[in-house]
């Protein structure tokens, strides 16, 4: 169920959410409602609409990401927010909890990869492969907390789980993401990967955005928020 408090931005062409983690965007084959389902039926019940409300999908986060995600409330916001996404002019920010230190405190990673659609994981390689895609991100490590590194990731590319393999190919799997190497998953079905930010150019308004999602409440994100600083 979405409530005002999860909603980071509205106008009237687009809505941000702050997604919980374990959410799924859309409807799959595990029969639970969908993220899109619920900001409709939000809409619906906020503008006592009847006949629904129009909800478009821009981008999507995995199912145990947690953080911001922007839908469409128009199919002019839908179609521009496309544009601006496919053109790579938004600026996306994420941040991951991983217990490996990273050998470099800040880096730039290129890798090539492939999707196991039996096993639904997103191998990386560093090199080219047959029917890869090209993968670019860039880290930094802000900071050290009880045994755990925090790490803010700028994603060039959008591939499938692209943060998430390309972290633990060099060593450092995010906290609870076992299906990539973390010795344990989360019983709350999720993992430490956040969508934290989205900045691009307003599509209708032609105006500066900057959408942030606060960390979770879960008992474990909020000690990392005393290591991040207005800039992240």
């Amino acid at each position: 169920m979405i409530t005002e408090k999860d909603v980071l931005f509205e106008d009237n062409h687009l809505i941000a959410i702050n997604k919980r983690g374990g959410d799924i965007v859309q409807v799959d084959n595990s029969g639970d409602k969908s993220l899109e389902e619920m900001v409709k039926e939000f809409l619906a019940k906020k503008y006592n609409k009847p006949n629904e409300a129009f909800i478009g999908v821009i981008h999507r986060l995995d199912r145990p990401v947690s953080g911001m995600i922007l839908f469409a409330k128009t199919s002019k916001g839908l179609d521009r927010m496309n544009r601006l996404f496919h053109d790579r002019k938004v600026k996306k920010k994420y941040l991951a909890v991983v217990r490996e230190k990273p050998q470099a405190m800040k880096g730039t990673l290129k890798n090539w990869l492939l999707r196991d659609r039996k096993k639904m994981i997103t191998k990386a390689y560093d090199r080219e492969v047959k029917n890869g895609s090209f993968a670019e991100l860039s880290y930094e490590v802000i900071g050290h907390l009880d045994g755990f590194y925090l790490l803010q990731v700028n994603p060039v590319t959008g591939r499938t789980h692209q943060i998430r393999s390309q972290l633990a190919y060099m060593g450092c799997p995010i906290v609870g993401d076992n299906k990539y190497g973390y010795p344990r998953g989360s019983l709350l079905r999720t993992i430490c990967l956040h969508s934290r930010s989205l900045e691009f150019i307003h599509p209708i308004k032609d105006e500066a955005m900057c959408i942030k999602a606060p960390l979770p409440q879960d008992g474990f994100w909020e000690k990392f928020n005393k290591l991040l600083n207005e800039d992240v």
